[in-house]
């Protein structure tokens, strides 16, 4: 009875479907720091066409 439910709409189903497509496949070519074995907790920032993504340290605001 509480239930809430959150529209989407379909083109933000698909713009989110995308950017975990692109990550992906980011992640296929460039695999993230921990099977790398980086040292250091320095945040990676790198942006794949237009869409920041983000690896290790604090969450971007």
């Amino acid at each position: 009875m509480g239930e809430v439910i959150q529209f989407i709409p379909k083109a933000e189903r698909e713009r989110l479907r995308l950017i975990r497509e692109a990550r992906a496949m980011y992640e296929s070519v460039f695999p993230s720091s921990d099977s790398v074995g980086q040292h250091d907790n320095v945040p990676i920032v790198h942006s794949v066409n237009g869409t920041w993504i983000h690896q290790g340290g604090e969450p971007l605001s």
